[in-house]
């Protein structure tokens, strides 16, 4: 069953957008927040806590459409050359620890007492035992950070709430501006965002900490 209360962050953007009307179509309640509509920005705690400080009630479902392939520079480093403290700091800052604050600050809102779902937009980039090909430092080390965030929440909160589902989920290539350039087989947002949501309505508290992709299958650490 869809979730009937929904908040999806990042709701502006390509795959968020895609993410709040399919959840619509499903019959779910959706709450959108984004920078381009409310001013919510994901690297300054305060517009966190006051955009999510406004809401009212608590929600069955949130995913966290944010992130970005790149913060300040125009492509991702193709060698150790490449890298600077600069776009690693801003990509953890954007692609990790904004999630993980969204999470803080959202906690009072996630049900105690029944199936809820927390979800944030991860990549197969952030995972280091699949990862081949080197590279792209800054974004693979953000979204391998974002994975240990979340990671780490679920076996807190799995004290307290105990049918809540914490996961990190890889869309594939989505063909949205994010992708522009990048020559891999893509997929729309819209059939991105419903293979996602068949893959959160399925997921169980057994699997809160977890890491998949658009099919449901585990993806290594």
């Amino acid at each position: 069953m869809p979730s009937s209360r929904a908040l999806v962050i990042g709701a502006s953007g390509g795959v968020g957008a895609a993410m709040a009307a399919e959840l619509e179509q499903r019959g779910s309640e959706v709450t959108g927040l984004s920078r381009r509509e409310d001013g919510l920005d994901l690297t300054d705690e305060a517009s966190i806590a006051k955009a999510i400080g406004a809401l009212q009630h608590p929600f069955d479902l949130v995913f966290v459409a944010t992130g970005a392939l790149t913060s300040t520079r125009a492509a991702p480093e193709k060698s150790l050359a490449d890298l600077g403290s600069d776009e690693l700091i801003a990509q953890i800052r954007l692609n990790a620890l904004g999630p993980a604050l969204v999470l803080k600050h959202l906690k009072p809102h996630i049900p105690r007492k029944k199936r809820s779902v927390f979800a944030a937009l991860s990549a197969r980039v952030g995972s280091i035992g699949d990862n081949g090909l080197g590279g792209w430092y800054s974004y693979r080390t953000s979204k391998a950070a974002l994975n240990s965030l979340l990671h780490g929440a679920a076996v807190e909160l799995s004290r307290t709430h105990k049918q809540a589902v914490f996961a990190c989920l890889h869309p594939g290539t989505v063909e949205t501006a994010f992708t522009e350039g990048y020559d891999h087989d893509k997929v729309s947002p819209e059939t991105a965002a419903a293979k996602l949501i068949d893959v959160i309505e399925a997921l169980t508290p057994a699997q809160s900490g977890g890491f998949y992709d658009y099919a449901g299958r585990e993806i290594p650490w």
